[in-house]
């Protein structure tokens, strides 16, 4: 059974406090990501996607949560990565921008 395309900021935080299994993918620019980050989230920007893909060899058979500033790079990083080959990726809808409103307040908004 295939995995929504996204998933919703309280899915994901429910997720990492039960420790289930995912790669969380933090898409933005290193700029962005030194003003705000989630824990546990990997920085590859989606400008080095192409070049970099091989990085996410290893989790090609698991579920891959990319978030972004507000969802759409986040979407267009899962949907490129479902297209090659990475089927449970999925995009944080809202981004880091909604996980600061309603997960954890001490992430700045930017």
């Amino acid at each position: 059974m295939s995995l929504p395309t996204e998933i919703d900021v309280a899915s994901v935080s429910s997720m990492q406090e039960n420790r289930e299994p995912f790669f969380f993918l933090d898409c933005r620019e290193p700029d962005e990501y030194e003003t705000a980050a989630i824990p546990g989230a990997t920085l590859l920007p989606m400008s080095e996607l192409r070049e970099r893909l091989e990085e996410l060899e290893p989790h090609r058979d698991r579920r891959i949560v990319v978030h972004c500033h507000h969802g759409g790079r986040s979407l267009q990083v899962a949907q490129f990565l479902r297209r090659n080959g990475f089927e449970q990726a999925q995009s944080m809808a809202g981004g880091i921008d909604q996980w600061s409103q309603q997960i954890d307040p001490s992430i700045p908004r930017y």
